[in-house]
């Protein structure tokens, strides 16, 4: 069972502000859970039959809740470094907005061997409780940083001058024509948006996923959680000479 303190942090947690406050989030499902106890310290957990269906109604942020649920410590995530930039593929997200399409590109660089991500400060919060459970587990392996990303660019471009910076974009070149690289920044634009002019400007390699056939009349474009499992894929696909 969890005390009548508890519950009240669970519900206080739903809030970003006090996520941030305390550096606790929650966590439900017996599978995310234990993919997040490797990663995570708990505070506390109440497992299957701990808790009644109109405790778990109360508590839980879904919208049909789980059996478990549970309160973890946030852990630092610090910005990748140069040596590791120069070496392995980096998820840009310019203001994702919605958790969900957040917390599916999470999984999906999961999925692809992605372990960094870095945000915009007005991308969705990694801890909320919607982006948490749609990561599934995933926010254990992936390190997701929040910094103003003009400055973040620039100073990889600074230091490593020849490294790539992908973003996807209207007017990009066909992705399946190109040649990628196995190290660079791969930049995600907003649900609405796309990708910010400023940070626009700082890319080197603009790509375009073209529908199928080429010159179908189609929807304008892809959800961007799903944009970025087709970049992922494309990106990971076996290289040929």
């Amino acid at each position: 069972m969890i005390s009548k303190n508890q519950a009240k942090l669970i519900r206080s947690l739903q809030l970003k502000k006090n996520r941030d406050l305390l550096s606790l989030f929650v966590a439900e499902g017996k599978r995310c859970i234990e993919e997040l106890e490797g990663s995570f310290a708990p505070v506390f957990r109440a497992d299957e039959g701990e808790l009644s269906d109109a405790e778990r109604k109360q508590l839980s942020s879904m919208t049909t809740p789980q059996a478990q649920i549970a309160v973890f410590k946030k852990r630092e995530m610090s910005l990748p470094t140069v040596d590791h930039i120069a070496r392995e593929l980096t998820l840009v997200l310019d203001d994702i907005q919605d958790p969900g399409n957040l917390g599916t590109i999470i999984r999906t660089a999961d999925w692809f061997g992605i372990k960094h991500i870095v945000c915009s400060p007005h991308t969705a919060d990694c801890y909320g409780p919607k982006v948490v459970q749609a990561t599934m587990g995933a926010l254990a392996r992936v390190d997701i940083s929040y910094t103003p990303l003009p400055e973040f660019i620039r100073s990889v471009r600074q230091q490593l001058p020849s490294l790539p910076v992908y973003g996807t974009l209207l007017e990009g070149e066909d992705i399946y024509a190109k040649r990628l690289s196995d190290a660079g920044l791969i930049v995600m634009g907003n649900e609405g948006n796309g990708i910010s002019k400023e940070v626009r400007g700082l890319l080197t390699r603009p790509l375009f996923i073209p529908p199928y056939p080429a010159d179908a009349h189609t929807i304008e474009s892809l959800n961007v959680g799903i944009a970025t499992a087709v970049t992922l894929s494309i990106f990971r696909r076996p290289k040929t000479e």
